[in-house]
């Protein structure tokens, strides 16, 4: 049986607390917060755990700081931010479609932000906040696409995983006709980034990302309650006063912007946003989005990825979005059996 406790504040207001999920999210922020001091003490110039710690409080010596604040902790950062980013637009979208697919990686976002990248790339041979602005504004474009051509009297569930489909193999597609088009340097240049990687990035990737953050974290969580009204049905919640339109249009649009900034910052990091919802839900065995968990569970995912891409291959590195893809795909491989099984597909 589920734990819940209500709390009071002092202005008279109560909530319900979910001790298991917010036990569960804190184990998480925790686990997220270690694998970053050890990620940034990790390199060339390894940094003992305790040094990391004592040069971010501001008492490590002038060498251990500029390596960890100036090289290391921007990368960590858009790490973080990046993971939380796409944990939580997995989770709006897979609460709004009621589908555990209802991903930016199977809808398509992350390559209508690719084919923004690569026509700065190709045509263009635009410099790196250019590509960042191409694959925002890709991002943006397709999230539109997906939601006019998913509308009939609303968007509904398995209508907007099926169109998000259709989408992304339709701009997969677009992407191999612009790598044709592209001189061999161009070439090399997008599909490096189009792997997704961290490495490289500096506090000019941190600040725009962090600042999306602190606008539409808030926004997704003051519409939470629509949300977790609307996974019992359009007719129920809207006779529980719910605006069942609006709330979905704020939040797919929070959505796809999650989605769109993370890959402009990193490249397309796949299957972040379709595992750290599922996983964050099976852990607090909780129905509802799980928003504040997913988020935890996507930064603990990405900087744990991260570390494995830096370390678990000797000498030679792998782009993280390489290990997040391996891991993802099997884990894909398993919800589509668990599904079928299931009868839902």
């Amino acid at each position: 049986m589920k734990t819940h406790r209500a709390v009071r504040t002092p202005g008279g207001l109560s909530l319900r607390v979910d001790v298991r999920t917010l036990l569960v999210g804190t184990l998480l922020l925790l686990v997220a917060l270690t694998a970053s001091v050890v990620l940034i003490g990790t390199g060339d110039f390894p940094i003992p755990a305790a040094d990391v710690v004592r040069t971010l409080l501001g008492e490590g010596d002038p060498g251990q700081e500029f390596i960890v604040t100036e090289l290391r902790l921007p990368r960590v950062l858009v790490g973080l931010l990046v993971g939380a980013s796409l944990g939580l637009a997995g989770a709006l979208f897979q609460s709004i479609s009621r589908n555990p697919l209802g991903s930016p990686d199977v809808l398509g976002l992350g390559q209508g932000a690719t084919a923004g990248a690569l026509v700065v790339i190709v045509l263009f041979s635009g410099t790196a906040n250019q590509v960042a602005l191409g694959a925002l504004v890709g991002g943006l474009a397709t999230g539109f696409a997906i939601y006019l051509l998913a509308w009939k009297r609303g968007v509904h569930g398995y209508r907007l995983v099926l169109v998000g489909i259709g989408v992304s193999a339709v701009v997969t597609a677009v992407n191999g006709y612009l790598l044709t088009k592209s001189d061999i340097v161009d070439a090399a240049r997008a599909i490096v980034w189009m792997t997704g990687s961290l490495d490289g990035r500096d506090w000019d990737q941190v600040w725009p990302l962090l600042a999306l953050c602190a606008i539409l974290v808030p926004l997704v969580l003051a519409n939470s309650r629509g949300l977790r009204m609307m996974e019992m049905g359009d007719d129920v919640s809207y006779a529980l006063g719910v605006r069942v339109e609006r709330v979905r249009l704020v939040l797919m649009l929070s959505a796809v912007l999650l989605t769109a900034a993370a890959t402009a910052a990193s490249g397309p990091v796949g299957f972040v946003a379709l595992t750290a919802p599922q996983l964050a839900r099976r852990l607090t065995r909780s129905p509802g989005p799980n928003l504040m968990s997913a988020m935890c569970m996507g930064a603990a995912l990405l900087v744990s990825a991260d570390w494995i891409s830096q370390r678990a291959f000797g000498a030679g590195q792998l782009p993280v979005g390489v290990v997040t893809g391996v891991l993802g795909g099997v884990y894909l491989l398993w919800l589509l059996v668990t599904e079928r099984r299931a009868g839902r597909i």
